[in-house]
């Protein structure tokens, strides 16, 4: 038996419970994980208010890192006491031990930490996809403008870092005057506080009325509308999150009105479908954070026993960088 978190139906942070909870042997293709440290991201909230809906009852958590006690037949690139890291699907990782899939748990470098290990996967390997698959028609060169909203958030503060390293001008938009600072000292090239200023007028004046060539956003319905404002023509629209609510319907013809537009939704576990795929990204990933480009700032850390508090701070928008549960 293991300690698990668990919600029996979708709700608030109240329906996180500690249960404990029986895993087996691994089967075919799978693997039997102890961790030591577990990642928190806004996905979790989602799923765990229906908003990515999932049958009961769901143990939550995408992402971890720890040491592989098992594997099952037919796994070949892990074996019994690798240090291990993933971002994966199903869901599961908010426990002491699980069996899970191997396609997207990765060998944990020796000089990454288990803490970094959990804290980075799913939100460094988005930032990675993002930066180095999801760009514009035009493509992206050393100078070009970006716009990041979240900029101080866990996937936010690596993209700015990542975002400098590629020689780009990341304009990372946050909430207050405190988390603008932290994007700065993390790379961002200019900062807007959104919260007291009109970010697409202060878009337009940074890049002397040209624009953006893409926006990454995972906040959503907030930011949607003056985001597409903030495009030069043939600009990309990313979309990679919802933190303030789904985008609602808009007409596809407002594209061509305002600069013959691209839009993109995208998710990080179509890019990480296959093991090749996501070990080409994670060997990436490891690689900018090994060598000192990108540093990776957890700043909560919780117990397990706290996943409450976490999700309530994590929706309050009082988290900044990364978040992780202890065990």
């Amino acid at each position: 038996m293991t300690r698990a978190v668990r919600i029996d139906q979708p709700g608030g942070p109240e329906q996180l419970k500690i249960v404990d909870v029986e895993v087996g042997q691994p089967g075919p293709g799978e693997i039997r994980i102890r961790h030591h440290a577990v990642g928190l991201n806004y996905i979790d909230v989602y799923q765990r208010t229906g908003l990515y809906p999932f049958p009961m009852p769901l143990q939550l958590g995408m992402e971890g890192s720890g040491v592989v006690e098992s594997v099952g037949e037919g796994v070949t690139h892990l074996r019994a006491g690798d240090r291990a890291a993933y971002a994966a699907n199903p869901p599961g990782s908010y426990s002491e031990v699980r069996v899970m899939p191997a396609r997207n748990v990765c060998k944990l470098p020796d000089d990454i930490s288990f803490e970094t290990g959990a804290a980075m996967m799913l939100k460094g390997l988005t930032a990675q996809y993002l930066l180095k698959k999801t760009r514009p028609v035009e493509g992206l060169q050393p100078g070009d403008f970006v716009l990041f909203h979240a900029a101080a958030g866990g996937v936010g503060l690596i993209a700015c870092q990542w975002a400098k390293a590629l020689g780009l001008q990341l304009i990372g938009t946050a909430g207050s005057d405190a988390k603008c600072a932290l994007a700065k000292a993390n790379g961002a090239a200019h900062v807007i506080n959104y919260s007291t200023e009109d970010f697409a007028a202060r878009v337009k004046e940074i890049t002397g009325g040209q624009g953006v060539k893409v926006v990454y956003d995972s906040v959503g319905k907030d930011t949607w509308d003056k985001s597409l404002d903030c495009l030069r023509p043939f600009g990309l629209m990313a979309s990679f999150g919802n933190a303030s609510g789904p985008v609602p319907p808009f007409a596809p013809g407002m594209l061509g009105a305002k600069g013959s537009l691209y839009v993109t939704r995208q998710t990080l576990f179509t890019h990480i479908a296959t093991r090749e795929s996501n070990q080409a990204m994670a060997d990436d990933l490891f690689e900018v954070v090994r060598s000192g480009q990108v540093k990776i700032h957890i700043e909560q850390r919780y117990r397990l026993e706290d996943v409450q508090q976490a999700h309530r701070d994590l929706e309050a928008r009082k988290t900044t960088g990364c978040t992780i549960l202890t065990l």
